[in-house]
């Protein structure tokens, strides 16, 4: 069954929320927040709840009213259209499909009540109506009541067990619940029923995020990046996962296919040229990271590693520029002062040496890490 594009609408705030926690490598931004709202837009799996309702077979489209209908909708003119199903409803009363389209147009005007009270009388007409027990659980959880919708979603599941959707929409019901074992378990069972769907691998890696099952959640990006080898976000995904649990050797291959897709990404390309610099590729990673502060010269932590890898070649004096940029933009970050004052004792700047030591001095242990935002 496909179902309704608007409850998905509402889910792409859930996709927005952080995978994994840093651990302090070069992967310090909302990144992963960042990559999910690139992805493709979870209604474009679905169609809309208006047109799937006028898929029905229900001899009551075949009205001339019916036609009237689908020409408001095509003009954009949703009032005009409500108005209308509200005369087909009253014409065809025991039509379960006018039912639905009419809670549909309610729901997109967002007239709860109205919505509500039509998908439960096609219910009442026709009791096994998955679509119509579906909008049931959309106006409840459109509305935050996620224990409320779960019910209806499971009326769905039981109705059509095949389709991946309600067992979707049910993890994430539980997981905003705070169920975070029932909340797995649903998203292992959409994966298991659409195994070609990136939502569902992204579903799945934040159920078994929420349990702390780091490497599971790891395995489900992956899957995730699988479905979508071309996906310069999912590749960044996965590379931006093997940074956080310090594991850099396997997070070069998928962000340089990343680097490759997304040439303008200066995250990619700066993680890129981190994990680079940092298991010893020092040139290509000076490379790496030096595009990526052209491309975002304000993007403090880029400027600070390009500095350890200047640092490691023995070029001071590009170390020190590099040290200083990002104490620039990184005024309250400790280790990048100390690093600046080891850099200008190697150039022989003794006295600014001095002062970029008393600064890192006065700053909290706690602030070395400032750039350690969550990826």
């Amino acid at each position: 069954m496909v179902l309704f594009a608007s409850f998905w609408r509402n889910m792409t705030t859930v996709l927005s929320f952080a995978l994994l926690a840093a651990t302090g490598a070069l992967a310090q931004d909302a990144s992963i927040d960042r990559l999910l709202n690139k992805l493709p837009p979870p209604e474009k799996l679905v169609k809309p709840p208006v047109k799937r309702a006028m898929e029905q077979p229900d001899p009551a489209f075949k009205d001339p009213l019916g036609r009237r209908i689908s020409q408001a909708i095509e003009m954009y003119n949703f009032p005009q259209a409500l108005n209308l199903s509200r005369k087909l409803t009253e014409r065809y009363p025991r039509s379960a499909a006018s039912q639905v389209l009419r809670g549909a147009l309610a729901l997109d005007l967002r007239q709860f009540g109205e919505a509500s009270s039509c998908f439960r009388t096609a219910t009442n007409i026709q009791p096994k109506f998955a679509l119509a027990h579906f909008c049931l659980a959309y106006v409840e959880a459109t509305q935050g009541h996620y224990a409320a919708a779960i019910p209806h979603l499971q009326r769905v599941a039981e109705l059509e067990p095949k389709g991946y959707i309600s067992y979707y929409a049910l993890s994430d019901c539980t997981e905003r619940l705070g169920r975070k074992q029932e909340s797995l378990d649903y998203a292992k069972k959409a994966a298991a029923l659409a195994p070609s769907n990136v939502f569902t691998w992204i579903q799945l890696a934040r159920a078994e995020r929420a349990l702390g099952h780091a490497d599971a959640t790891l395995d489900a990006i992956a899957k995730a990046a699988e479905v979508a080898p071309d996906s310069a976000s999912m590749l960044a995904l996965v590379g931006y996962s093997y940074i956080n649990l310090n594991r850099l050797p396997q997070a070069i291959p998928p962000l340089q296919r990343a680097a490759r897709l997304a040439p303008r990404d200066y995250l990619v390309q700066s993680q890129l040229g981190y994990c680079l610099a940092t298991t010893g590729q020092v040139d290509a990673g000076i490379s790496y990271l030096r595009k990526g502060s052209g491309l975002n010269p304000k993007y403090g932590p880029v400027w600070e590693h390009l500095g350890l890898a200047y640092q490691k070649k023995g070029n001071h004096r590009d170390a020190v520029k590099a040290f200083e940029r990002a104490t620039q933009l990184m005024p309250t970050h400790r280790l990048t002062w100390q690093h600046l004052a080891d850099e200008y004792r190697a150039v022989g700047r003794a006295q600014d040496a001095e002062r970029a030591a008393a600064r890192a001095q006065s700053l909290p242990a706690g602030k070395s890490n400032s750039g350690a935002k969550k990826v």
